[in-house]
């Protein structure tokens, strides 16, 4: 493979990262509407959809393997390309929950929910942000944008909290809300650990652009 072939293989490797990304936000994005729709059909969907990112994932590891066994990348390269390892697995984590999600909201069913969404669909908006952020930073080298994930996950954990007392105290006020509002704690949980994976994301650029290790979480 000539460095041309090898080049066009790199951007190759975004371009595919980039499309896996897509869809896990895609998943994300619908998992929270059928939750504030109550939409059953739409949570399924969700569920089938991620043997679609499990196969892309693999798919994209024997690419990446392929790479290493072939080009014997050095230095940054190497750096970009172990990256890319690694976000991939972030990704398919981040698909993960989203089905966790997607999952409770079939246990909840149709029955009516004890208290008005605000700040789970905020949650969510939050970590698709931080989602297009990371996989944005590891495409043009943005060291800044992967650093300013740390605020935003700041911002998810403090929903996350608030979120979690505001169900205790359903839960104190009426025992008959504890089931559903378990079922929403594990909602806001599955969240805030999608942000947690964005943060990974963007450690890993830090580590790619400059080789040196950071936590963001």
């Amino acid at each position: 493979m000539t460095r041309n072939n090898y080049e066009s293989a790199l951007e190759q490797l975004d371009k595919t990262i980039i499309k896996m990304g897509n869809l896990v936000e895609e998943q994300i994005k619908e998992a929270v509407e059928s939750l504030a729709r109550q939409d059953l059909e739409l949570a399924q969907k969700v569920i089938e959809k991620d043997n679609v990112i499990n196969e892309l994932e693999l798919e994209i590891e024997e690419f990446i393997l392929k790479l290493i066994a072939t080009q014997q990348p050095i230095a940054k390269d190497l750096r970009r390309i172990a990256a890319g390892f690694k976000i991939i697995a972030d990704l398919e984590r981040m698909g993960d929950n989203a089905v966790d999600i997607a999952k409770t909201i079939l246990r909840i069913g149709n029955e009516p929910l004890i208290k008005a969404l605000i700040d789970i669909p905020r949650m969510a908006e939050i970590t698709q942000e931080m989602l297009k952020e990371s996989l944005d930073s590891y495409v043009t080298g943005d060291v800044e944008l992967a650093e300013s994930l740390a605020s935003k996950d700041d911002e998810v954990d403090g929903l996350h909290a608030q979120i979690i007392r505001e169900l205790i105290t359903y839960m104190l006020e009426n025992p008959k809300n504890i089931k559903q509002a378990t079922h929403l704690m594990f909602v806001s949980r599955y969240l805030e650990r999608i942000a947690d994976h964005t943060t990974n994301v963007g450690e890993n650029v830090i580590y790619m652009i400059t080789a040196a290790r950071k936590d963001l979480n």
